[in-house]
C-alpha cells in the first residue's frame, strides 16, 4: 500500500505551541496517535480564532471535517512543547484543506504533517455552503505567524 503524500507549503499562515500532558501518552510511553488529532483540532480552533472566528460562525456558517490525513514521522513524549504550523489550502466551491506541521520546539524534530478537509456548512438550513470569500481573502493574503 502506498503512503500518503502530504504535500507541505514553503509557508505557514499560523503557528501556535502546545504542551503534551500526561493525558495525550499511551501505553508505549509516546504521544498516542489518535491525541495527536485532538492538538490538531484545538490548532485548528486557535486558527480560526486567529481571523476573528469561531468553528461555527465563519461569516455566518460553520464548518465540518470531512477528511483527516495524517503521516507520523517520530515519537513525541510528555512534558515536550510541539509547534504546530497550519495553513489553509486547496480551496472548492464549498470547503478547502488546512495542512499542518507538528514539530518539537525545542529540537526542530517533525512528529507529523497532515491535512484536515473542511466543508462550510448552514447549520441553519442543515446543508453545505459556499466558502465565504472574506475567509478565502483572510487566509490566501495575510500571515499571522
Amino acid at each position: 500500500m502506498p503512503r500518503i503524500v502530504i504535500d507541505l507549503p514553503a509557508r505557514f499562515q499560523f503557528s501556535t505551541e502546545l504542551e503534551i500532558y500526561l493525558s495525550h501518552i499511551n501505553e508505549a510511553a509516546h504521544l498516542d496517535n489518535a491525541q495527536l488529532l485532538t492538538l490538531v483540532s484545538e490548532a485548528r480552533q486557535r486558527y480560526f480564532k486567529s481571523l476573528g472566528y469561531v468553528q461555527t460562525d465563519i461569516e455566518g456558517v460553520g464548518i465540518v471535517v470531512s477528511d483527516a490525513a495524517v503521516r507520523y514521522l517520530s515519537e513525541a513524549f510528555h512534558g515536550e512543547t510541539l509547534r504546530i504550523d497550519m495553513t489553509a489550502s486547496d480551496f472548492n466551491k464549498y470547503g478547502c484543506d488546512l495542512v499542518y506541521r507538528v514539530s518539537d520546539k525545542a529540537s526542530g524534530r517533525e512528529v507529523a504533517c497532515g491535512k484536515t478537509g473542511i466543508v462550510f456548512f448552514d447549520y441553519a438550513a442543515r446543508k453545505v455552503a459556499p466558502v465565504p470569500p472574506a475567509f478565502k481573502t483572510k487566509t490566501t493574503n495575510t500571515t499571522l505567524t
